[in-house]
């Protein structure tokens, strides 16, 4: 893939539907860096938000993938050579994908695990404050640490599940 005409096919596509840097950054939930490291070739677009990125600029993914409008005649031609190298290029296997989602839902709910230590502490002193005994302190503590762990893992899997396993929808 070409980055650089990609790049130019994404700016060139974003300026035609009247969109700032910021209002794509902003209406793809990402930072206007993102945008313009794109439209100077410098990355591409994450897998994750190229359907989307799609459906805003009024383009296909094989489009996007060749960096230019492709003709009905040739469109069948082009999307199997787009599949051919997705598939070449694709090194990641279904247990690598969900261990990169696990560890990006982690660096992005970081301030839970961080916030559920300090409110774990807080209630153990408190506890400890109002001369509970020790057995009782280990098993609240133990029992609100188990369900938090239930619930964040719980969140985690969905997220995992909503990435790895993303379908399609086919639009008619």
């Amino acid at each position: 893939m070409d980055q650089i005409k990609i790049g130019n096919f994404i700016s060139e596509n974003r300026k035609k539907q009247n969109l700032t840097q910021e209002q794509l950054a902003e209406q793809l939930n990402i930072s206007k860096n993102a945008v313009s490291k794109w439209e100077r070739g410098l990355n591409l677009p994450d897998v994750s938000i190229m359907q989307d990125l799609c459906e805003i600029l009024g383009i296909t993914l094989n489009e996007l993938f060749v960096g230019e409008k492709i003709n009905d005649d040739e469109y069948k031609q082009v999307a199997d050579k787009n599949l051919l190298k997705a598939l070449d290029n694709s090194s990641f296997t279904l247990k690598e994908k969900i261990m990169f989602y696990k560890k990006k839902w982690r660096k992005e709910h970081i301030s839970k695990f961080i916030i559920g230590f300090v409110i774990w502490f807080v209630i153990c002193i408190a506890l400890k404050l109002q001369n509970v005994e020790h057995y009782l302190i280990g098993a609240v503590s133990g029992i609100l640490t188990t369900l938090f762990y239930a619930v964040c893992n719980n969140q985690m899997m969905i997220y995992v599940e909503n990435h790895v396993y993303k379908k399609t929808e086919k639009k008619d």
